[in-house]
């Protein structure tokens, strides 16, 4: 039996990537998969691969169920109309993986009004969203999930002085500690119900087409980074703990693999160098 049977878990974000691959892991080990992204079919992306019918297809070739969702979780009617289907198709969410995230690297001098408030709808206001449809019933049941996905980019750079002008990266920043702070804000207002609402960021930086695209990483045939399957390894972890560990914890994923014996070395962010303030708490 896996660890994660007969549960119903919501990802976001599910149609490449780090998204995927938690998709897949948590149908190997036999959740009722609710795949959610903007993606529906190859090529509707105009610049990166990936897509709901590709993710769904591969994990019901291995005889898991899964279930592909359009969904703008920037979006009120969508993110409700998500919940619902998932719920009519496979019952109450038990989990919610808040994994799709949006950014513009370029320096708050050249953003829009509009690509700024955009992106905090994707980080921060979805995984609100989400989180809000779904608690009614992990409430009614004492139970349930509720995990964040961060970002290095939310500690910041430190106060000057200061030698290079930056990577253009303070928006995306801004909303990851944002929702740092909205993971632990959460989690203690629903921990008598016996939710675990946590927040973990990758310790290195993980090839993705995503991070690829932006010049974050070389390329998926280099060594460098982190390997995508220690992201999806975090969030399994993350879903099966016990609840009372986990409720409020940002932390990244190396180093809580290690504490919890999943891996044997653990490198960078909460291992090499402290993580963010949040996850000193």
């Amino acid at each position: 039996m896996g660890k994660l049977e007969n549960q119903v878990a919501i990802i976001t974000g599910a149609s490449r990537g780090i998204g995927k691959e938690i998709a897949k892991l948590f149908a190997a080990e036999g959740a009722r998969v609710v795949c959610a992204a903007r993606t529906r079919n190859e090529g509707d992306h105009r610049l990166l691969e990936g897509s709901l019918a590709t993710t769904v297809a591969e994990i019901k070739a291995t005889g898991s169920q899964a279930l592909a969702v359009a969904c703008d979780v920037s979006d009120e009617d969508s993110c409700a109309s998500l919940v619902a289907e998932a719920k009519r198709v496979f019952g109450p969410v038990d989990i919610l993986v808040n994994n799709a995230a949006l950014s513009y690297f370029m320096p708050v001098l050249q953003l829009t009004p509009n690509r700024w408030q955009r992106v905090f709808a994707v980080n921060v206001h979805g995984p609100f969203m989400l989180s809000q449809l779904v608690l009614p019933d992990m409430i009614t049941r004492c139970r349930g999930r509720i995990i964040n996905l961060s970002s290095g980019g939310a500690i910041g750079p430190g106060r000057g002085p200061y030698e290079t002008t930056g990577n253009g990266g303070t928006l995306y920043g801004a909303t990851k500690a944002a929702l740092e702070r909205f993971t632990q804000g959460l989690a203690q207002e629903v921990h008598e119900y016996g939710i675990a609402v946590t927040c973990y960021s990758p310790s290195q930086i993980v090839a993705t087409p995503g991070t690829i695209y932006h010049k974050l990483h070389p390329g998926f045939h280099d060594p460098t980074g982190e390997p995508i399957e220690l992201m999806a390894q975090t969030a399994l972890l993350l879903a099966t703990a016990p609840a009372e560990a986990m409720k409020g914890r940002v932390t990244y994923s190396q180093q809580l693999l290690k504490e919890y014996g999943w891996i044997e070395e653990a490198h960078g962010r909460g291992v090499d160098t402290p993580g963010s303030g949040y996850s000193q708490l």
